[in-house]
Formats: structure tokens, sequence, C-alpha cells
């Protein structure tokens, strides 16, 4: 009897040693296992990426769904009847959050693959031919003239839906700051996007110039691009360490803000739109080799506005805008004496050649 006794003890101290060691094993694994967390613990977004490999096509989808919540939710009022002073001239558009949210729907169905192609089809063209653009378009965009930038096809639009200004380098310069005008007044769209892009020739050309790795350009490309010589310096200041073309993205970012700048400057009607918040400027630069864009943040379009605003030299609405047209400045004066002076001097050879940037 004694002796069952004992190996009954036996038996539940084997019993109680064996669940000892599972829990040991347990509470080691569960220890590694919080040891991997907390080594991704600075980048918890590099950890959920690595655990799920799918989390990045989540967050797009998560992030389509909101814009498809904003889309259907923010639309702005139908525009009264007479004209009221004050008056939203866009009040029958959707508002410019609204338009953003459409581009960068648009723009995401087209990096994944995606694109739905709307609005290219014989009924979209015949409503074309009987109805005005002012209203169906709901974006105007300043983009460079680069084939690697098919613009409606980035954000995955058609017929009617953006009104498109194009030129290389994507410039703000007379010719496209008054398209500009015209697609926000006229054609009635609630947001413009200035949209620089990687790899851009123009900002290269600009950029090897500046540093001393002139190139050789045919006879209008000069007066084209000057306008982008002040952003290539502006992002060699600001980044002073980054030298050779290893400073062609922060000079590609710096154009849009750049072009920006001179649209406030000679639009007062911009200006006044934006100020009222019947329309918006944003900057994006586009990735030629991933087809996504990014968007560049809105804060900097109202430091640019109101830093503009507080300028003597902007252009405003009245008798002196119609002054400074009439009587240029003296710097405009100097600047047109010294390019006929250069033209004057310069030998009468053949053109150059354009390098390929």
């Amino acid at each position: 009897m004694e002796e069952n006794k004992n190996k009954i003890i036996t038996v539940g101290y084997l019993v109680l040693m064996v669940a000892f060691i599972i829990m040991l094993n347990s509470g080691g694994k569960h220890s590694d296992n919080s040891h991997g967390k907390a080594a991704h613990g600075d980048d918890p977004t590099a950890y959920k990426e690595a655990v799920e490999p799918d989390a990045q096509t989540a967050k797009l989808a998560y992030l389509n769904q909101v814009l498809e919540t904003i889309a259907s939710t923010d639309n702005r009022p139908k525009a009264k009847s007479g004209e009221e002073e004050g008056e939203n001239p866009l009040a029958g558009k959707i508002s410019p959050d609204v338009a953003i949210a459409k581009l960068q729907q648009g723009n995401i169905r087209f990096a994944k693959g995606e694109s739905t192609h709307p609005n290219l089809d014989a009924e979209r063209r015949l409503l074309a031919a009987t109805e005005s653009q002012a209203d169906h378009a709901f974006a105007t965009v300043l983009a460079c003239s680069d084939s690697r930038v098919p613009v409606e096809a980035i954000f995955d639009a058609g017929v009617m839906d953006i009104f498109t200004v194009r030129v290389a380098g994507n410039v703000c310069d007379v010719d496209e700051i008054g398209s500009i005008e015209y697609g926000v007044a006229h054609v009635n769209t609630p947001v413009v996007v200035i949209l620089g892009h990687t790899q851009c020739g123009a900002v290269t050309a600009v950029s090897q110039a500046v540093q001393g790795h002139a190139h050789k350009l045919e006879t209008n490309i000069p007066k084209l691009i000057d306008n982008i010589e002040p952003a290539v310096k502006k992002a060699m200041e600001l980044n002073p360490d980054v030298k050779g073309d290893n400073i062609i993205p922060a000079a590609i970012e710096e154009n849009v803000w750049t072009a920006m700048e001179e649209l406030f400057m000679k639009s007062p009607t911009t200006r006044d739109f934006v100020s009222k918040g019947y329309a918006m400027v944003v900057g994006a630069v586009y990735d030629i080799g991933t087809g996504n864009v990014t968007w560049l943040s809105e804060d900097k379009t109202f430091e640019i506005l109101t830093k503009v605003e507080a300028s003597k030299d902007k252009v405003v609405i009245g008798a002196d805008s119609a002054k400074e047209e009439s009587e240029p400045t003296k710097a405009t004066e100097e600047k047109a004496q010294e390019e006929e002076t250069e033209e004057q001097e310069a030998p009468q050879a053949e053109e150059p050649k354009v390098d390929k940037a």
C-alpha cells in the first residue's frame, strides 16, 4: 500500500516537472517574440510590412476608402441665382479637397496598374461637343512637356476632366500663368496642381550649368528655362553639403515652389480665388519609375501666398497692373539692354546642338 502511494507521488512530481518545463519553454518563446518586436520598435511601419507583406496594399485600400468618403460627402452647394455680391463663382463645382481626393484616387489606380480609363467613350466625346468643359473639369494641372509625364493617364482621368498646361520644366511664365488663370476663372477648376517630375531634363541641365557644366542650347531655350535657375540656387543654398547631380531631386521640388510663387506674384486672380477658399494651388512631384505622385505640403502654399501678399512687387488688379505693363521697372530695362548688347556682341555662328540632358 505504502509502495503504491510512493509511486503515485513520484508520478505526480514528474507531471509537475514536465508542466514546469513546458511553461519555461513557452515563456522563452514569448520573450523571443517580444524582443523581436522591440527590435523593430524604432520603425513600427517596417515591422508591420515585414510581418504583413500586404500592408502597403491595405494602406492604399484604406486611403482609397477615405477618399471615396470625402468625394461622396464634401460637395459644394449649387450656385445661387442672380449676381449676389461675394458669391463663390465655383459654388456649383466640387470643393478643392474633393478635387484633390479625386486626383489622388486616380493616381493610386494608375500606380497599381488598375486604371479604369474613365470618360473616354463615344458618349463622353459627344458630351464634349455639346456642353461646356466648365461644367465638368475639376482640376488645372501645370506639368512638364516630357513624354514620360502623361497627365490624364497619371490621374486616370478622361475627356473634360483636367485642364492641362504643359511646358518644358513646368515653368510658370506669362503664357502658363494666363492659361492657369483661364483654367481657374473660366473653366472653373477648384484646384491647380503644379506638377514636377523625377529626372526632369530641364532641371538637370540648369543644375549642371549652375555648377559649371554648361550645355549648348538652341536660341530660345535659355529664355524658356531661366525661371529654373533661382530654384536650383535655392536648393543648393538649403543643401550645402549636396553636390553634383545629387542636388537634382531637391532642385526639382524647389522648382515647383518657384513656379507657385511666380503664379501668385503675377496672377491676382489666382491669389484672390485661393485667399477666399474658392480654389487651391498645390505642389506635387511625379515619379516616372513608380507612377506615384508625391503631394507636397499645403501649408507651404499658404506660406508662399502670405509672402507674396506682403510683397510690393506683386501684380495687382487695376491701375497698378496697367502701370507695370506700360512702364517697365529699371531692372527690366537694364536686363533688356544687357540682352541686346549680348546679341550684338555675339559672333554670328551656327546654332549649337542640344546635348541630351
